[in-house]
């Protein structure tokens, strides 16, 4: 059986934490690692989490939930202790506020690894999805724009992050040798994901879309609210995996699509 380990990272969180812990809690699928990291909130966040492990210990749904609370130097070095401690197949990144559309989320994602192992004898190096955009509350509000292509490669990206960060299944075999760039502050997560792929490619590993909307993405996130910072930083991300000439140009194309969209 494929297992997941979902990492969840927190900070003064009580507000939005409840509605992805119950989304995990709901999964059908047994063999999930719920990792929470938490950068020592001041807030009940800590507590909601205890009383979630409690409730899913006792619920003996194959789910084992890890909590710590200790500071951390940002989002991404917490990110970075979580992907450390994972031990499932794959491994992807769900914080307080975003969650799983249904319960049968994971275990949709698990038949598609594995019907895709069956004919390739090896799981994929990435599985990814659609990801509908909620507000704060979780109210769905409308699918995220940018839409995954059916055929990814680490070159998809260049026209932007086409797969959402939350949509995004890592092997955790590679996604541990290619942790977070804590150089970035904003975009270390679009980094990431072209630098896991990149690593599928050199090992000719598939990247699988599961056909289906896996991931809710709550719209207040960091990049939104420092949006100006992120996309400077993310220039330098594409840059650096693209080159600056080809970059340049793309984003001269986007700013006329934005026009005209």
């Amino acid at each position: 059986m494929t297992s997941f380990t979902i990492v969840t990272i927190t900070f003064n969180a009580a507000s939005a934490l409840p509605r992805t812990l119950e989304s995990v809690l709901a999964q059908s699928h047994p063999a999930i690692e719920h990792i929470i990291v938490d950068g020592a909130s001041a807030d009940g966040t800590v507590s909601l989490a205890e009383d979630y492990k409690r409730r899913s210990d006792a619920a003996a749904n194959g789910h084992a939930v890890t909590i710590t609370s200790e500071p951390d130097r940002g989002l991404y070095d917490a990110m970075n202790k979580g992907l450390a401690r994972a031990t499932g197949d794959y491994v992807c990144f769900l914080n307080a506020g975003d969650f799983l559309p249904s319960p049968g989320t994971i275990a949709g994602i698990a038949r598609a690894a594995e019907d895709a192992a069956r004919g390739g004898c090896q799981l994929p190096a990435v599985l990814y999805g659609d990801t509908d955009i909620v507000d704060s509350g979780g109210r769905y509000l409308h699918p995220r724009r940018l839409r995954p292509p059916r055929r990814l490669t680490w070159r998809s990206f260049r026209m932007g992050m086409l797969v959402c960060h939350q949509a995004f299944y890592a092997r955790t075999d590679i996604a541990r040798r290619t942790p977070y760039n804590l150089a970035y502050k904003y975009s270390a997560d679009v980094d990431w994901c072209i630098r896991v792929m990149r690593e599928a490619a050199r090992l000719g590993l598939p990247l699988t879309d599961t056909g289906a909307t896996i991931a809710c993405y709550t719209e207040e996130g960091q990049t939104t609210i420092h949006h100006r910072e992120s996309l400077r930083e993310r220039f330098r991300v594409m840059a650096a995996h693209y080159g600056l000439l080809q970059t340049i140009a793309l984003h001269g194309w986007f700013a006329v699509r934005n026009i005209f969209h």
